[in-house]
This record gives C-alpha cells, sequence and structure tokens, in this order.
C-alpha cells in the first residue's frame, strides 16, 4: 500500500540538502511536493534552485509546484499556500526545514544577524505552520516535522552560540507544544535531528573548516529515510518527540547506516548542538 501518492507535501527549504532530499523520496512515491524557499538563481556556492529541484522532483515521479517564499513575510506565506490548495486541493504535510545558522558568540554578533535567526527559525516557522494548519486539519493522516534538535539544557549548549541554540530550541519548543495543542486536530507533531552530521552546503559554507568536516559526514538521505518512515505513522500513534534519525531507522528495523557515509572509512561526526 502506498502510503505517500497524491498526498501533498508543503516542505520550506527545498531546493538543497535535507529538503531537497526529503521531497525526492517522496516524489519517488508520486507524492504533490510543494517547494517553498527563496532561490530563483542560481548560487555556484549552494546550488539548486525552486525550478530545477521542481524539475528533478517531477523526473522523480512527484508532482511539484515551485513557489519562491521568504517565510519571514507573511503575505508571501499565505500566497504559497493558497497557491498549494488551488494546486492540489489541500495539504497533508508540512515539513519545517528552513532554517538559518549563525554560529557567531554574543559579543560578535550583528543585531541584523540576530534578527534573521529569529525571523526564520522562530518566527517563519510558527507563521507557515498557522498558514497551513486548516489544510493540515483536514489532511490525509496529517503530519508536521520540523527540523531541530533534542533540547539539552547543558551550559555548553549555548555558551559558544547563545542566540543559534535558542532559535533551535524554540523550533523543538514549538514542536512539543504544538503536539498537544494539535491532538484534537488529528495532526501529529514531531522533530528530527542528525545524529552525524550531514554534509549540506550550509556545513561547507558556514562551519569553520567546513570543506574538511564535510569529508565526516553522512549524506542528506538518511534524514530523508527517517522523515519516509516517520510519515508513515498513523492515527497520532507518534507525535510530540524529538528525534535523533538513527532512532526512528532503529525503531523501523535498520541496523547499519554505513551506506549512508560520504566515505565510509571516516569517522563520522556527532551532529550535536552542544558541540559546536
Amino acid at each position: 500500500m502506498n502510503l505517500y501518492k497524491g498526498k501533498t507535501i508543503f516542505i520550506t527549504g527545498a531546493t538543497r540538502g535535507i529538503g531537497k532530499e526529503i521531497a525526492l523520496k517522496l516524489a519517488t512515491e508520486g507524492a504533490n511536493i510543494v517547494i517553498a524557499a527563496k532561490s530563483v538563481e542560481e548560487n555556484p556556492k549552494l546550488g539548486g534552485t525552486i525550478y530545477s529541484t521542481a524539475k528533478d522532483i517531477e523526473q522523480a515521479g512527484g508532482k511539484a509546484l515551485a513557489i519562491q517564499t521568504d517565510i519571514r513575510f507573511e503575505d508571501q506565506i499565505e500566497r504559497a499556500v493558497k497557491q498549494s490548495v488551488e494546486k492540489f486541493g489541500g495539504i497533508d504535510v508540512l515539513i519545517n526545514n528552513a532554517s538559518a545558522i549563525n554560529l557567531s558568540p554574543t559579543d560578535i554578533l550583528e543585531p541584523k544577524r540576530f534578527d534573521l535567526l529569529f525571523d526564520i527559525n522562530v518566527r517563519g516557522t510558527f507563521f507557515v505552520t498557522q498558514y497551513c494548519l486548516p489544510y493540515l486539519a483536514k489532511g490525509n493522516n496529517p503530519h508536521i516535522i520540523t527540523l531541530s534538535p533534542p533540547l539539552k539544557m547543558a551550559p555548553n549548549c549555548f555558551s559558544k552560540h547563545v542566540a543559534y541554540t535558542m532559535s533551535k530550541y524554540n523550533m523543538s519548543l514549538m514542536t512539543i507544544g504544538w503536539a498537544e495543542e494539535f491532538k484534537k486536530k488529528g495532526i501529529a507533531c514531531n522533530a528530527i535531528w542528525p545524529a552525524k552530521i550531514i554534509n549540506t552546503a550550509a556545513i561547507r559554507n558556514v562551519m569553520p573548516n567546513g570543506s574538511e568536516i564535510a569529508k565526516y559526514a553522512r549524506s542528506p538521505k538518511i534524514v530523508a529515510d527517517a522523515v519516509f518512515h516517520l510519515l508513515s505513522k498513523t492515527n497520532l500513534s507518534c507525535t510530540g518527540n524529538l528525534f535523533l534519525d538513527e532512532e526512528i531507522l532503529t525503531e523501523a528495523g535498520m541496523k547499519d547506516f554505513s551506506q549512508y557515509a560520504d566515505l565510509p572509512s571516516n569517522q563520522l561526526i556527532d551532529d550535536d548542538i552542544c558541540r559546536w
């Protein structure tokens, strides 16, 4: 039984990395994918646009709708949701993938960079969810999945980058709150975070020594596979969790994760928000 064919998946920031892999994974099952992201021109350092991603989705077997969307602005969110519903008839799944990263310490983080973290990671995630909510409530086995970490209240989780950690933890706190708030609407809400670092443009271009770090990373496919399994849960049987990708795949019966390592001989680096 195909649980995904014809379902509409609204993904923020899906032009590259984890978001794109999730889109392609679900497209192979015949899902409708909404690419709500900013990139309409190719950036050589980042790669991917909403249009190239839409083409890849359709080649993979899904249906795509590319909508240029900056989730800092409610009018763009509202337009993207409206166009999605007009095109596909509703929204069954929301993937809150769009996120900003800045690992600057307190003494050098500029106000505009601080605002960007919270405008995208917190405010943007909140209002994308709000605008999708009426349609999710009518969806087929509706889910909200947010890309955010487990909550660890340890000083070293905050000390190196207070602002970034706060912004990502807010996404996790929203997940916990929404899981309870949306039970009566039948919407499952969970978060996923990689157990090991993922080879993405953000790692390569934002992290210190990112190109070297990426050699000790996994493919984004592991997160996409975890999302795929999590979305197979039905009737609120799984909600309110802050998962690591490995936990979901282990529960699904997977024991060997070596297929996801870019260079299997290298020692993988834990993607623990507390260590950066």
